[in-house]
């Protein structure tokens, strides 16, 4: 399916050194799409609903999927989920837990929310570049994805 505008890929991680070998990891991938960082759940919320310093993306889709850490300061990743998905505007984006949790619990409260993968972070950069290739693989180019997504708001 041909998508005029790429999808951009979403980010929330509180970790600067993480944020950084994310970013590096997409570059390696040779991965396209537009990535963006939030570093905390408040600022996630914010981008997605356009407030204060994200008024600027009003009128731009959504994210095609987010990337969310669960162990973030100010609104950790649980939280800033459940606000996603009972949100009836952002309720459909798809969002794929990547933490360094191995947590049962995390894992069960987590999809019983709504979230689309849980991933836990690689510990080698290798592996990173795997994960971040395979998530480009199948929520770029496998997935059908909702129109908010992949259109530009009207």
């Amino acid at each position: 399916m041909e998508k005029s505008v790429p999808i951009t890929i979403l980010v929330a991680d509180d970790d600067a050194d993480d944020r950084m070998l994310i970013d590096e990891a997409f570059e390696e991938s040779l991965l396209q799409n537009p990535v963006d960082f939030v570093e905390d759940g408040e600022q996630l919320l914010a981008y997605l609903r356009r407030e204060g310093k994200y008024a600027e993306h009003k009128g731009r889709a959504y994210p095609g999927v987010i990337l969310l850490d669960l162990n973030m300061p100010r609104m950790d990743g649980r939280t800033a989920l459940a606000k996603i998905k009972e949100d009836p505007d952002l309720c459909r984006i798809p969002v794929v837990i990547l933490t360094t949790s191995k947590a049962e619990e995390d894992i069960i409260r987590t999809y019983g929310l709504g979230v689309s993968s849980f991933i836990t972070k690689p510990v080698t950069f290798e592996g990173l570049i795997d994960v971040v290739k395979a998530i480009g693989h199948y929520w770029v180019e496998i997935v059908a994805l909702p129109p908010e997504c992949v259109n530009r708001a009207a």
